[in-house]
């Protein structure tokens, strides 16, 4: 989940609110990669979650992280829930899942880099405590009881909103990780086929990456119970985006659908003043209830922005949000993936090709499959497994094609990053397959082994 967004300006007509996604426009050489990924922290003695607060617990790490490797504090009243340095920030998730958002660097190369650096970093404090991480789409085996909620007032919010609207709102909020990277776009033209194609190949993400085949201490019957959870949230924020494939879509397109989200909050001076359901488009005619008389602020429209959470999600970059959290090699591996098809214009052509004829039932059948069956899904002759392979075939020739060299020059691209997906590609079997094999045999039904074998 973002922090506040802050430095915009009172929004004085709507042209501003499109402009300031075309904003985001970057030539190619100025484009960059920004890779966020979400954990569980963990006891070690007792697989118990981490609470807020106490010798093992959430505010204990960050204020390790704060104190030993140089990060600075970001509160909120009297509460550390996030951690800023050099263009990343480390931020506090609603059930205490910890997130690095990563800065943009130019390399995946980089990218592996921060993520490995943060990683020890936080092991470092985490193993003087006790405490554990693991990376999953969905914690295999807390309820919702065991999970405390964060003291962030966006959350409490969030929280008394989801459990009016959809059902599994607050599962997503604290049981649920995902890994996601944040790509840009030269022009409003780019962006509609990026947009485009990570929308129809977001199943394709699904499948690969899907962790998290137990909940509740049960097996539950899909390879990616995160997606899953994702479907039964909010309709008003989520989904497959049809009409981000009709003739006519651009910025102002995405505008008119975000102003059609409800809000969740408005955020001002450390407070955050409930505006639930309440219409941005009121906002803007001074006439929201939550605070009458008042006017948004470009603050106040990207905060609204973060609120929305379909599979790909355009603000000043787009954001790919198809994937579970998973271990080491996949955090590097999903930026490889989306960089790969996008940032070499003959690969996002062939993967414009591999996905235009699609309809949006298509679309949208090959995201529940995806959920249920990972690589074995099967969509209106659409063979995932096969599908899986030329889209990381055409990945891979778009990393050929940046050539960005890493390790002095001794690796003369990135298309190493890909080697799990395509290991995975080769068996027909994700994770949450392996993880399934180990229940069934040297597990012994024990899903809680997945800790042991599989933290970071």
């Amino acid at each position: 989940m973002s922090i506040p967004q802050s430095g915009g300006g009172p929004i004085e007509h709507h042209d501003q609110l499109a402009q300031y996604l075309a904003d985001g426009c970057k030539p190619k050489e100025d484009w960059r990669i920004g890779t966020e990924h979400e954990k569980f922290g963990y006891c070690k003695d007792s697989l118990r979650p981490l609470p807020y607060a106490g010798e093992r617990s959430i505010l204990a790490v960050l204020e390790g992280l704060r104190d030993r490797h140089g990060w600075s504090p970001i509160l909120e009243g009297d509460n550390l829930i996030g951690l800023v340095k050099g263009g990343a920030n480390i931020s506090l998730e609603p059930g205490g899942q910890l997130e690095l958002s990563g800065a943009p660097l130019e390399t995946i190369h980089q990218t592996c880099d921060e993520v490995n650096e943060h990683l020890v970093e936080v092991k470092s404090i985490a193993d003087e405590i006790g405490v554990g991480f693991i990376g999953l789409g969905a914690a295999p085996i807390w309820t919702h009881e065991d999970m405390p909620l964060m003291p962030k007032g966006r959350y409490k919010l969030m929280d008394r909103y989801m459990q009016k609207v959809g059902t599994s709102g607050t599962t997503m909020m604290r049981r649920t990780c995902t890994v996601q990277v944040n790509l840009d776009f030269s022009s409003e033209a780019d962006m509609v086929q990026k947009m485009r194609v990570a929308l129809a190949l977001q199943p394709v993400a699904t499948a690969l990456f899907a962790t998290s085949p137990f909940f509740e201490g049960k097996i539950n019957g899909h390879k990616s119970w995160r997606s899953r959870v994702w479907r039964h949230l909010d309709d008003d924020r989520t989904g497959m985006l049809p009409f981000v494939f009709e003739d006519g879509f651009g910025f102002e397109a995405w505008v008119q659908y975000a102003l059609d989200v409800p809000m969740y909050f408005v955020y001002r001076d450390g407070v955050y003043h409930n505006a639930l359901g309440q219409s941005f488009r009121d906002f803007l005619k001074g006439e929201l209830p939550a605070l009458p008389g008042e006017t948004p602020t470009l603050s106040d429209w990207a905060d609204h922005l973060t609120t929305i959470f379909p599979e790909a999600r355009v603000k000043k970059f787009i954001e790919m949000r198809g994937a579970d959290g998973g271990p080491w090699r996949r955090l590097c591996a999903l930026p490889a993936l989306w960089v790969g098809l996008t940032y070499d214009q003959n690969a996002l052509d062939a993967a414009w090709d591999l996905v235009k004829g699609w309809d949006a039932e298509t679309r949208q059948s090959l995201r529940v499959a995806a959920s249920v069956d990972g690589l074995q899904a099967q969509v209106n002759g659409i063979d995932m497994l096969a599908l899986a392979r030329e889209v990381l075939d055409i990945a891979e020739a778009g990393l050929v094609a940046r050539a960005r060299p890493g390790a002095g020059g001794l690796v003369p691209d990135e298309t190493h990053f890909l080697n799990a997906l395509k290991e995975s590609a080769e068996s027909g079997k994700t994770l949450a397959d392996e993880f399934l094999d180990h229940h069934a045999t040297d597990w012994d039904g024990d899903i809680s082994r997945i800790y042991g074998d599989y933290s970071y």
